[in-house]
């Protein structure tokens, strides 16, 4: 065949671009053949589909168009040319409904991404380059997490990013119909394959982004974001790159681009959807019946067989039996079955065993389909008055994002247990750093961390969720350190939620003697100042590195509060600091952690900053107001005694619902 008729039929066949990288214009109905730059995870299936992203977790992948494209008019102008494209996606999560963050339309000024983040970076960015200018880079992110550090809108959105991932541009995924002009929902993590049209004008710098389910007729007339962007700006130089990027979080999940088109200066080819590759099928196949009759003519061995077989069976059933019920149908994709965590523990054997405690105990384990590490608590329940909205409760904690908080992935319900599963903290709970002296002491910079990621992840709680979370257990032993020492704050066993706006109705006095705020033995309402009072004397532990509450020689009960109040009277609150960091801390933010504990410990609510004032004062944003004169008369110890806390009883361990605290996801306490 002479060459030219060969290069012709590779083109229709889709094997390689339809058009050559001087025309500026290419498409991809399928990826078998495709000249592609590819890094990370990214790869081409045998069947033409092009994964970005596989089972393995907190990695990322990236794929290119080889060559760079011309973006400006002229060299080094910054006239910008119009592009247009076109392409099909389609996000495969671990379970349905739930995926593990998202993937993103790119063009870049580099192919390097190697300094950048997987998780809720996309593959972008990092913590420390969101945002810069020297990024040069446009996006636009189809994202399947809410993630409060990017003011996200929700956790099915699509953005329009601009060196960064805090979008200029978002909306909720979906389509505007034709018909009606009504907005239809598109989940994005349906499984299900979806059209995206990406439009640049570079005569008004519009930036118009349409999509629409794969079987869609047409292209919607109206499209789901439009908003100017200064192109010129971003790409700085005269040519740019244009691709793919996605990354994994936690959860295992897949990220797939079926086809791809793109044009400058001109409408993007349409793809020919009747010959892209399919997704991967991923629901269950339909059980085959069994056998109902058994032949007469079966001999007796045959039916010994049968009835052993069938004996097995039922007591491999019953060994993974599971409680379930009608109303937990709306909780499915966050419900994981006895028999996935029965494998991950080995049985829930003595040898995977973190800690025993008044709440049952904890195994570490790692799920067999994406080999996650996870913590899995089992608590006993002996009733089932109250379960359905434990349940609720644990399903919407679930559902918290933060980089500050332990991330509860589900439960399963199996006879008279309830199990939960956090992700799995290496570096186990807070408290064995502060009190355990064959640990090495936390240096003042770590404490410090602590300190402002702890309240980092209550301003989310309190203010930056869809629904206002109240703690009502924070102390040093719930706060756990992953692998890198960063504080995630843990043990969701007491918290409530209530809507913005409310109040809360909580009347049962839960928590820990110490931490627990006066007005709480009066009223018996926790509150986001309760949690603010827990928090002030979670400060002041961090920093001395002394229990809230301590019982002297002379069985005197001694308050770290008083104590601290005693020393800053004296103009020496800095004499307070743990003494195992033999006088090495910065006294400047030492001096600032301990009057802020102070000012959040105060015995009125209303004289206790809001969580976002907290961190603005451990940020440096805002100045440290000086306690009020009223406080340094006061007596912590004396006061709860008046409100009705008895200072012998240490802790409040059981819930309404008879469900006990729990806190250790990692080494055994």
């Amino acid at each position: 065949m002479p060459p030219l008729l060969m290069l012709l039929f590779l083109c229709l066949s889709g094997l390689l671009p339809a058009a050559t990288a001087a025309d500026e214009q290419f498409v991809f109905d399928g990826f078998k053949g495709a000249n592609l730059t590819l890094d990370g995870m990214a790869t081409v299936t045998p069947d033409g589909l092009l994964l970005l992203t596989n089972a393995t977790p907190q990695l990322k992948g990236h794929a290119f168009y080889p060559s760079p494209l011309r973006f400006h008019r002229t060299p080094n102008g910054t006239a910008m040319r119009s592009f247009s494209t076109a392409f099909v996606i389609g996000i495969i999560g671990a379970y349905e409904a739930l995926s593990s963050h998202g993937m993103a339309f790119v063009v870049s000024k580099s192919r390097n991404f190697s300094s950048a983040l997987p998780g809720q970076f996309l593959g972008l960015v990092s913590s420390a380059t969101n945002g810069n200018a020297t990024n040069h880079l446009f996006a636009v992110e189809f994202d399947t997490i809410l993630n409060s550090e990017f003011n996200d809108m929700s956790g099915n959105h699509v953005g329009i990013d601009v060196n960064g991932l805090n979008s200029v541009d978002a909306d909720n995924a979906g389509y505007y119909d034709d018909a009606t002009g009504a907005f239809r929902n598109m989940s994005l993590v349906a499984r299900r394959a979806m059209q995206v049209w990406v439009d640049f004008d570079g005569q008004t710098t519009q930036v118009n982004v349409t999509m629409a389910p794969l079987e869609a007729a047409t292209r919607p007339k109206r499209p789901l974001l439009s908003t100017t962007v200064n192109l010129s700006s971003v790409i700085d130089g005269d040519t740019a790159y244009v691709g793919f990027s996605s990354a994994s979080g936690i959860l295992f999940c897949r990220h797939y681009v079926l086809g791809w088109s793109f044009s400058m200066d001109g409408a993007a080819p349409a793809l020919n959807v009747s010959s892209l590759p399919k997704l991967p099928v991923t629901f269950p196949k339909p059980r085959s019946k069994t056998l109902e009759i058994v032949l007469p003519l079966a001999s007796a061995a045959l039916v010994f067989a049968v009835g052993a077989a069938v004996f097995a069976l039922l007591r491999r059933r019953r060994m993974y039996a599971e409680v379930k019920e009608e109303w937990e149908a709306t909780f499915g994709p966050h419900r994981f079955t006895y028999r996935d965590l029965h494998r991950a523990t080995d049985g829930f054997s003595d040898k995977r065993l973190l800690g025993i405690g008044g709440f049952g105990r904890v195994y570490r384990g790692a799920l067999a389909s994406s080999k996650v590490e996870v913590a899995v608590k089992k608590v006993a329940h002996g009733s089932r008055q109250g379960m359905r909205e434990f349940v609720a409760e644990v399903v919407s904690i679930g559902r918290l994002r933060h980089r500050n908080l332990v991330q509860l992935l589900g439960y399963c319900r199996r006879k008279g247990e309830l199990l939960l599963v956090y992700d799995y903290m290496p570096n186990g709970s807070l408290d064995k750093y502060l009190y355990d002296r064959s640990k090495v002491a936390l240096s003042w910079g770590q404490r410090f961390r602590v300190i402002k990621g702890v309240a980092s992840g209550l301003l989310y709680l309190h203010e930056d969720w869809e629904q206002v979370v109240v703690h009502r257990d924070i102390k040093a032993s719930n706060v756990l350190l992953d692998k890198d020492m960063n504080a995630r704050l843990g043990d969701f066993g007491l918290a409530r939620l209530y809507d913005h706006g409310t109040d809360p109705h909580t009347t049962h006095v839960v928590g820990t003697m110490g931490y627990m705020a006066p007005e709480l033995g009066h009223t018996g309402k926790a509150s986001k100042a309760s949690d603010v009072f827990a928090f002030g004397a979670f400060m002041l532990e961090v920093a001395c590195g002394r229990k809230p509450v301590v019982q002297d020689a002379r069985d005197n009960r001694l308050v770290l509060v008083d104590w601290v109040l005693e020393r800053w009277r004296a103009g020496a609150v800095t004499d307070t600091v743990d003494q195992r960091l033999a006088g090495d801390f910065a006294e400047s933010e030492a001096n600032l952690v301990l009057r802020l504990g102070l000012l959040c410990s105060h015995p009125l609510p209303g004289a206790r900053p809001g969580m976002r004032q907290v961190v603005q004062y451990l940020d440096g944003d805002v100045p440290l107001p000086e306690l009020s004169p009223t406080y340094q008369g006061l007596n912590m110890l004396a006061l709860m005694q008046d409100q009705g806390f008895d200072p012998y009883i240490m802790s409040f361990p059981m819930t309404s619902t008879g469900v006990s605290t729990i806190s250790d996801l990692s080494g055994g306490r």
